[in-house]
């Protein structure tokens, strides 16, 4: 695993299966999921990428919520990648499934008019998160923005305590830093302007919070 250079779902290969139940009945996927997409107002014709689409559950949304939008999803994982693609399949829809790491995006610069993601930073160390940040930069075009949702500081101790878990299966390494809120830091170093945070959820696993940041335009 350590020689692929990335994490799997739920870190683990053989708990890839249980992925999509956990996110949907024991963390309410759906909303915070239906709030990302609808913060990003997807518009006819955009370039949009779901970073490390996982099982495609986001790109599934992305895609129904603006059909005439060109739709990614990228993940290192080949794995949950043919799932994300069965997905796909079973819904009629078109979407372009890629794989390829988050460090070294496969576009040319300022190709994305938008980014989404989900639960992935906490995946990455300190050094990545910052390359990957970097990289969102890159492929964005002028005024171009992030949606990003991922596990944030704690907003109470209960929700300390719940992000204990996590942190042990996904390692202290990656997520050491989400419990002081890193994320609008990451963003703002990057060149990234309109840090915002959109919206907070509680979650049996701690507190997850959403954001959205924007490319400077000139």
């Amino acid at each position: 695993m350590k020689n692929k250079g990335y994490i799997p779902a739920m870190k683990f290969h053989w708990l890839t299966p249980v992925y999509d139940p956990v996110l949907k009945w024991a963390m309410k996927e759906n909303k915070f999921k239906t709030h990302l997409v609808q913060q990003g107002n997807i518009k006819p014709g955009q370039r949009i990428l779901d970073l490390a689409c996982g099982t495609g559950t986001l790109t599934l949304m992305l895609k129904q919520a603006q059909g005439e939008a060109e739709i990614v999803g990228l993940d290192a994982d080949p794995e949950i990648l043919a799932i994300a693609k069965n997905k796909a399949v079973q819904n009629k829809v078109d979407i372009d499934f890629q794989q390829g790491m988050s460090t070294d995006l496969p576009f040319p610069d300022a190709h994305l008019d938008q980014v989404f993601s989900s639960l992935f930073f906490h995946h990455l160390t300190l050094e990545m998160k910052r390359l990957t940040v970097e990289e969102l930069h890159r492929t964005l075009r002028p005024g171009g923005t992030i949606n990003i949702i991922d596990f944030d500081k704690p907003q109470n101790s209960l929700m300390r305590l719940a992000f204990y878990p996590i942190q042990w299966l996904d390692g202290f390494i990656t997520t050491r830093d989400h419990v002081h809120g890193i994320l609008p830091e990451l963003y703002q170093e990057s060149g990234f302007e309109n840090v915002q945070q959109t919206g907070q959820f509680a979650t049996i696993f701690g507190t997850m919070r959403s954001y959205r940041a924007q490319k400077p335009s000139v």
